[in-house]
């Protein structure tokens, strides 16, 4: 049984249609779908901190170290709430190594190795560009294999609102922004950065169910945190470490506990309610929050501009989530 089936569980009801009441599969759908969503802003919430509280990490600690000792924080927070279970479950994790270490590979070694090494030569607005992608590719990489999930007239039209809103957002009023991209070698990490994210979340639909969220959470950090390791040690030996300190210590404390641990916990339990293109669809939030943080944590201003494009990808959004329509399958 994979997360294809608790979709259909979820669709269903928990069992099959024959089985249910047709009066109760609303009642059962849509506290399902309304938990999704908001767990799936939970983790956009924690990565747009993750901007914010980062940024006094780009002088001070390497990209490569930084990722590390993410995930090394990561691990230490969930290890002791999952070590058991993951032993418990080692044949099953043994049998389903493959896919482990795919997920791995592309959501925890490379994505933000990616975006802070794009960091390094490519403005923020360029990056929040490709970022606003993102939901896009995980709707058509979500249409491969078995399974794939219909896109449609009304969740289409939610996401080219949404993207129409992000794109005006980060262009500061001129949505032909995009178009004028000057695409150096970070905009190319970046261009990969995306795509590992959304192979990731595309990815988790063909998760095994037997293997617990926790226990996912705890192999995929390990495993992604050991392939990290051969580029710390090089990281080290060519550019030295870094001297911790509370502007160091306190943001890899954020990101490796809540945009970590936390955000990649209720980013994949999200999608196993909602599937990756309705979690991408919340996902287009992000410079909303990223907005709002920087207003009220570093003072930058927000004009009408923002204002109005955060009202077009909250329109954007909320017809792409079309929760109503899904609650009544």
């Amino acid at each position: 049984m994979t997360v294809l089936d608790q979709e259909n569980a979820v669709r269903t009801g928990g069992a099959p249609r024959s089985e249910r009441p047709a009066a109760t599969r609303p009642a059962t759908a849509r506290p399902a779908v309304l938990t999704g969503l908001a767990l799936a802003l939970t983790a956009t919430v924690a990565w747009s901190g993750s901007f914010v509280v980062t940024r006094a990490l780009h002088d001070s600690v390497p990209p490569v170290q930084a990722v590390f000792w993410r995930w090394v924080i990561a691990l230490v927070a969930v290890a002791p709430l999952t070590l058991r279970r993951v032993w418990r479950q080692r044949a099953l994790l043994r049998r389903h190594l493959r896919f482990l270490l795919l997920a791995s590979l592309l959501g925890v070694a490379l994505y933000n190795t990616l975006v802070h090494q794009a960091g390094l030569t490519t403005p923020a607005g360029t990056m929040g560009m490709f970022m606003a992608a993102s939901p896009t590719l995980m709707v058509l990489f979500g249409r491969f294999g078995r399974g794939g999930e219909r896109i449609g007239a009304r969740r289409a039209a939610g996401m080219l609102i949404a993207t129409a809103g992000v794109l005006t957002l980060i262009g500061k009023g001129d949505p032909t922004a995009l178009f004028r991209l000057d695409l150096n070698a970070g905009s190319l990490w970046m261009l990969a950065a995306m795509a590992c994210f959304a192979g990731y979340s595309a990815l988790l639909r063909h998760k095994p169910a037997e293997i617990a969220g926790p226990v996912f959470l705890c192999v995929t950090f390990l495993l992604g945190t050991a392939m990290l390791a051969p580029a710390y040690a090089v990281s080290l030996t060519v550019q030295g470490g870094f001297t911790p300190g509370a502007d160091t210590v306190g943001p890899l404390l954020y990101v490796g506990i809540f945009s970590s641990a936390v955000a990649f916990f209720t980013w994949n339990k999200a999608i196993v309610l909602v599937g990756a293109a309705r979690a991408g669809a919340v996902y287009y939030l992000q410079p909303v929050c990223v907005a709002l943080l920087a207003h009220v944590l570093l003072g930058e201003h927000t004009g009408p501009v923002q204002i109005l494009c955060t009202g077009l990808i909250l329109g954007g959004v909320t017809l792409a989530a079309d929760v109503r329509r899904r609650a009544a399958r």
